[in-house]
């Protein structure tokens, strides 16, 4: 028997699972998303991505600021949803909203549970070089992704993996993983694992001060956080006081020369090679102010005397 669901979320990765919601078997009776929110150069205030699919589908949204109002959580207990489905939603839901549906809350998280708990399992997972992520969908209570696992799904990260890909990989998955374990909802055949503490870390929101990119650290390490931050916030550096974000890089392992972290090593075609704390990084596409992205063999064929090697960037400690 089709369910009656009211759905909490609002970036595009919420989206697209209320998407395959609209077009399940399921009725969506709401959708719950955070306030309208200022963006952009005129900072006029933006309907979240959730907003947009509710209203293209004439679903009624509601966006509290929170729920500590007790008319918000009547108007939540008034809808009479058989459950909840929250994605990516911003905000921590009370004991009085998740008991409030006759299922409770089930939530759609982007990372293996107990793996990486937070804001932003996606991105971490490639930063600390994980071999393979997931979709956990779990029964929700008070803490922070700390409820019992209804259903899981495995995704083996790929080599050149970026926050971007994987967020689409994984928007994907979930969107399926939502379906089958609705239905096993509807059959009465969830069975609930209980989290193991022990093996949680957790997912620290992006944060724009991280991107600055420390050449003292090794080659592997920002190799993976270029990937991980792109395409938010992007990776950076500076040379000269020039803001430079790096989109693409490689790790090169065959580096032997002792020069200090942050000189260029080589300028070609191929890309400019860095000295890190540990071997060596070549980047090969990346944007310099007021530019749009670029490979380096492109700046190189308009400005070839753009970058010199012996060239160093500057410290990461300029930035922070």
């Amino acid at each position: 028997m089709p369910l009656t669901i009211v759905f909490a979320g609002t970036p595009e990765f919420a989206a697209v699972h209320l998407r395959a919601l609209v077009h399940s078997e399921h009725k969506v009776i709401a959708a719950y998303t955070q306030p309208d929110r200022p963006a952009g150069r005129g900072k006029k205030l933006q309907a979240s991505d959730v907003k947009k699919v509710a209203l293209e589908h004439d679903i009624p949204v509601y966006q509290p600021l929170n729920f500590r109002d007790d008319a918000d959580v009547q108007a939540l207990a008034a809808l009479n949803a058989d459950v909840m489905v929250v994605v990516a939603y911003g905000l921590l839901l009370p004991q009085s909203v998740l008991d409030t549906p006759k299922h409770g809350c089930l939530n759609v998280h982007g990372s293996l549970l107990p793996r990486w708990r937070g804001a932003a399992p996606i991105q971490r997972c490639i930063e600390a070089g994980d071999r393979e992520t997931g979709i956990t969908i779990m029964q929700m209570n008070a803490g922070l992704d700390t409820g019992d696992m209804l259903y899981k799904t495995h995704l083996p990260l790929n080599a050149d993996e970026t926050g971007g890909s994987l967020h689409d990989r994984l928007a994907a998955q979930g969107a399926d993983a939502l379906m089958a374990t609705l239905s096993l909802l509807e059959q009465g055949k969830l069975e609930p694992e209980v989290q193991d503490d022990s093996l949680a870390n957790y997912a620290h929101k992006l944060l724009k001060h991280e991107s600055w990119l420390d050449w003292t650290l090794p080659a592997k390490t920002l190799e993976r956080r270029i990937r991980a931050f792109n395409p938010f916030p992007v990776a950076a550096a500076s040379m000269k006081g020039d803001r430079i974000r790096v989109l693409e890089a490689q790790q090169l392992t065959d580096t032997s020369r002792d020069m200090a972290p942050g000189t260029l090593l080589a300028v070609t075609p191929d890309g400019l090679d860095v000295a890190c704390g540990e071997q060596a990084l070549r980047l090969n596409r990346i944007q310099l102010p007021g530019k749009k992205a670029m490979t380096v063999r492109d700046i190189l064929n308009g400005q070839p005397d753009r970058f010199v090697t012996g060239q160093q960037f500057d410290p990461v400690e300029a930035h922070s």
